[in-house]
């Protein structure tokens, strides 16, 4: 990471000259002939007094032209239609929410089949907790990123116009690690500021959480978490899928049990494998209307995007405390991701259902 330290004055006629490069960049880009469109929004966030960008996959049609999203060095990204026109109908949404230390670009895999699959997917990037705006102390609070999910559907829901294409009726989360806590606290689980405190009294729950934590020097007992407490619950939410999430163990079972939204929760590996950080089996136990499942071959990080082949190097150069490439074996993350994908997919469809205008929209295709 570089730090601009002096102010660079650019004339008005190179930032002209600037412009009219990349619109011709643009230009150049083949034409989109697939079913999935991408576009980006922002809202503003009251708790945070900052705005949260977010990306938004929709069912489209051919055309507009040809990107891939989240792709780099480590990351496989996906294609996508920029401006791609919107199919015709109302669709169902689901938001999802990426892990400490992620982006919205590494969940393309699972956007792009909602969104072939009739459901416009919303992807925020929390602040603090994002892929090059993250720190220790921001990770710890928590509470704000059930806030964000919020914040992005009031301005939705405020500009129903901009979002005609929404199905507002029917909406989901999907959360994976500490988007999986998140999408638990919208569904109304709190966590018990106590527990949280003592998170990593007792080890590191095979994760590296507290070892990073400890790096940065964050001592979670000298940290007012009273705002964890707090009733984070968007009643808008009416169904989700929790993917290892984090700080399971902290989440009160009184809240668990007042859960009163179907809920699929996923574990990435077997009963055995699964850090217990992560392990979601007793508390899925609790929550009245919840499915739970193993992965096999999966492990944590099978969830994000698929590595490139010199992902995993890079990550080691850079001092990565994660194994974000490695899988369990005897699968690869592309084999995974069909299988989680057809899952979503299937049970978001069982408990939201496709909306009725999509469904007629569909039928005249």
């Amino acid at each position: 990471m570089f730090k601009l330290n002096k102010v660079v004055k650019v004339s008005a006629a190179a930032c002209a000259a600037v412009a009219i490069f990349w619109a011709g960049y643009e230009a150049l880009r083949p034409t989109y002939k697939g079913n999935v469109g991408v576009t980006q929004g922002k809202a503003y966030a009251y708790a945070r007094q900052s705005h949260v960008s977010f990306d938004i996959w929709y069912p489209a049609r051919p055309g507009g032209k040809v990107v891939t999203v989240g792709g780099n060095g480590v990351f496989i990204g996906t294609p996508a239609g920029r401006k791609a026109p919107r199919r015709e109908g109302r669709f169902p949404l689901v938001v999802i929410s990426h892990g400490a230390g992620g982006n919205a670009g590494q969940f393309g895999w699972i956007a792009s089949a909602l969104a072939e699959n009739g459901f416009v997917v919303v992807l925020p990037n929390h602040p603090g907790t994002t892929s090059g705006n993250a720190s220790a102390e921001a990770a710890v609070r928590v509470w704000e990123r059930p806030q964000d999910v919020t914040a992005v559907l009031d301005h939705m829901a405020d500009h129903q116009e901009e979002f005609s294409y929404i199905d507002f009726d029917k909406i989901a989360v999907v959360g994976f690690s500490a988007g999986g806590y998140t999408a638990l606290a919208v569904s109304g689980a709190r966590v018990d500021p106590d527990r949280l405190q003592g998170f990593c009294d007792a080890g590191d729950h095979g994760m590296s959480d507290c070892a990073f934590l400890r790096r940065f020097g964050i001592d979670l007992h000298q940290m007012d978490l009273t705002p964890a407490a707090q009733d984070l619950h968007d009643a808008r939410i009416k169904a989700g899928v929790i993917v290892d999430p984090g700080i399971i163990s902290m989440i009160t079972e009184q809240s668990l049990e007042n859960i009163q939204i179907p809920l699929f929760v996923i574990n990435l590996g077997t009963k055995e494998s699964v850090p217990l950080g992560v392990h979601a089996l007793a508390a899925s136990g609790v929550i009245p209307n919840a499915e739970h499942l193993f992965v096999p071959d999966a492990t944590h990080f099978s969830f994000l995007a698929e590595c490139t082949e010199r992902g995993a190097d890079i990550l080691k150069n850079e001092g990565e405390l994660d194994p974000l490439c490695a899988d369990a074996g005897g699968r690869g993350r592309s084999e995974i991701h069909e299988e989680l994908a057809r899952m979503i997919v299937a049970y978001l469809d069982r408990t939201l259902g496709s909306s009725e205008l999509y469904v007629a929209a569909a039928g005249s295709d």
